[in-house]
């Protein structure tokens, strides 16, 4: 997300309105969720990108005799 840039002589001002107890409630409960799904999901993936180092990718050179 990117900042929006103020043209020159304009202010934008934003006031909002307080949130309601119920609004704070459901708020929290929404970033809760979210965070548990997230850290689920990164769990997930740090357990299943492990990777494992196999012999047949090193190279080997073969020196020719002449």
């Amino acid at each position: 997300m990117g900042l929006i840039r103020e043209p020159e002589g304009v202010d934008f001002v934003i006031k909002s309105r307080p949130l309601t107890k119920k609004e704070e409630e459901l708020l929290s409960e929404f970033i809760r969720e979210h965070k548990a799904k997230r850290l689920k999901k990164l769990a997930t993936k740090k357990t299943s990108s492990k990777r494992t180092t196999s012999t047949s990718r090193k190279r080997t050179t073969i020196k020719r005799v002449s």
